[in-house]
């Protein structure tokens, strides 16, 4: 697996809150209290019906791998804000506690878990941060490229992002997103060598202006790359030029090697109107064969204005609008604490807002998918820790929207979501190889997720229900909260 560890120790990519917590948990002599937090987002990037989970083999990596050297230490007692007691303890550092998660590339909705962490308090927090920051981007990047590539309708989509990503890690891990979204390659060398994703790339303007002529620069690419020949026809004039001498090279250059052109790639003008026009040029060459590659800023709407359009693409380069994610940049996964464990009972916890959908489900949970007859996942299922799913009868539930309404699963299966991860700070999960993350996001799509649910606009909502017992968690602490602020200041 790629490592982000490989030069630098990213330990300390933290917020300091975790820290300035930490010291005062340990000051507190509640290091040892173990508690549960939850990792989960509220609202699908771009009103989608949907997203998809990525990021988890770099969070088992940064887990693996967190301690802190002298180097670190000495930074901290610099700040005066930590005990002496605490720096040291630091020293020591490693994770000893559980983690669950869904397993990457799982199909993902609003406000279910994705990741639990039930840990000692201390261990629990210092992750917080870099736990959200691998969740929130990969899993943005992974949704965005997956739009993308539904969009294109089995024409090959390609990353062009690296060189409009925020920054190096952003292009690489963004790459690597990508194609578990279904990007059949990148451009970026670096993602290629990591994670042993295809790359593709074939030259920039300045090759073809580096020659005194167009024809000479593509004579000098076809000489060198005479198998994978794909020209950029753009510089100068498409149809007057760049063709033309494409077509000339296929015939003077190629041809006498008992070669084919590949290809040719658009990069600005109206793509829809100039692939038509370059595909007449190049079947009237007799190279029916060669394929025309487009890019320039495009998105899944622009892909699917050129297939509206008829255009003659067979294969799309995406970049900054697939790498940073533009037209909703934000995953907004949050971690929050859902129990503290006393004397070995876990204690639900909520945080209640007066923006509802900031208020939190409480307590230790688990998490399901309830699939009917056909093998179609209907909802996702919420309940207590512990609680049984009996099958042979109706199983009921909560609707926590139409609450007062009386539903039931009937003939569904219930499958947990959630793998353990992590037990006793000690990896027990085997990881899965990115081609098969990759092949999980496609068979969810092609066999379980409602067609409704990947509709680009008004997409159907995907329902979480919740068992009754975790409805009725939630509701009484939710009123003994009310009471607690009725019989006080008017203050929670």
């Amino acid at each position: 697996m790629g490592t982000q560890f490989n030069e630098r120790n990213i330990s300390m990519v933290m917020d300091m809150y975790e820290l300035t917590m930490s010291n005062g948990y340990f000051n507190r002599g509640c290091r040892d209290v173990v508690a549960a937090f939850d990792v989960f987002y509220r609202k699908n990037p771009d009103n989608a019906g949907f997203a998809i989970f990525a990021g988890l083999e770099q969070v088992v990596e940064y887990v693996r791998n967190l301690h802190f050297d002298r180097e670190d230490v000495e930074y901290l007692r610099s700040r005066k804000l930590f005990s002496e007691d605490f720096l040291e303890y630091l020293l020591q550092f490693k994770f000893k506690g559980d983690i669950y998660a869904m397993p990457e590339g799982t199909v993902i909705y609003p406000n279910e878990p994705i990741m639990t962490v039930v840990a000692p308090l201390i261990d629990a927090q210092l992750i917080e941060t870099a736990i959200l920051l691998e969740i929130n981007h990969q899993s943005l990047i992974a949704t965005k490229t997956n739009r993308i590539v539904r969009a294109a309708d089995g024409k090959p989509v390609s990353d062009f992002g690296a060189r409009r990503a925020h920054n190096v890690d952003a292009a690489v891990y963004g790459a690597r997103a990508a194609y578990i979204g279904g990007v059949v390659s990148t451009a970026t060398v670096l993602a290629g060598q990591m994670f042993d994703i295809p790359i593709s790339g074939t030259m920039a303007h300045s090759w073809v202006m580096c020659f005194d002529s167009e024809y000479e620069a593509f004579k000098a690419y076809a000489e060198n790359y005479p198998d994978s020949t794909v020209l950029l026809v753009d510089t100068y004039d498409v149809l007057k030029s760049g063709v033309p001498n494409a077509i000339r090279v296929a015939r003077e250059i190629l041809e006498p090697q008992g070669k084919r052109l590949k290809g040719i790639r658009l990069d600005s003008g109206d793509l829809a109107y100039l692939s038509k026009e370059a595909r007449k040029l190049l079947d009237d060459a007799g190279l029916n064969d060669c394929i025309i590659v487009v890019s320039n800023s495009l998105d899944e709407y622009t892909i699917i204005s050129l297939n509206q359009q008829e255009a003659m693409i067979d294969s799309y380069g995406v970049g900054e609008k697939l790498i940073t994610s533009s037209s909703d940049p934000v995953f907004g996964a949050v971690y929050k604490l859902a129990a503290v464990k006393r004397d070995g009972v876990a204690v639900p916890k909520i945080k209640i807002s007066e923006t509802v959908e900031k208020i939190t489900n409480p307590g230790i949970k688990e998490i399901y998918r309830v699939y009917d007859g056909e093998g179609k996942a209907v909802a996702d299922y919420l309940t207590v820790k512990g609680e049984e799913i009996d099958t042979a009868h109706p199983v009921r539930y909560v609707d926590p929207v139409n609450y007062w309404k009386n539903r039931s699963f009937v003939g569904c299966t219930f499958k947990p979501l959630q793998k353990q991860i992590f037990r006793d700070g000690e990896l027990v999960y085997d990881l899965p190889s990115l081609e098969d993350i990759r092949s999980y996001v496609r068979r969810q799509l092609d066999n379980e997720i409602w067609e409704e649910e990947q509709r680009f606009e008004n997409s159907h909502p995907h329902y979480l229900d919740m068992s009754p017992a975790m409805y009725e968690l939630k509701m009484s602490m939710l009123h003994e909260s009310n009471k607690e602020c009725d019989q006080g200041t008017g203050e929670c």
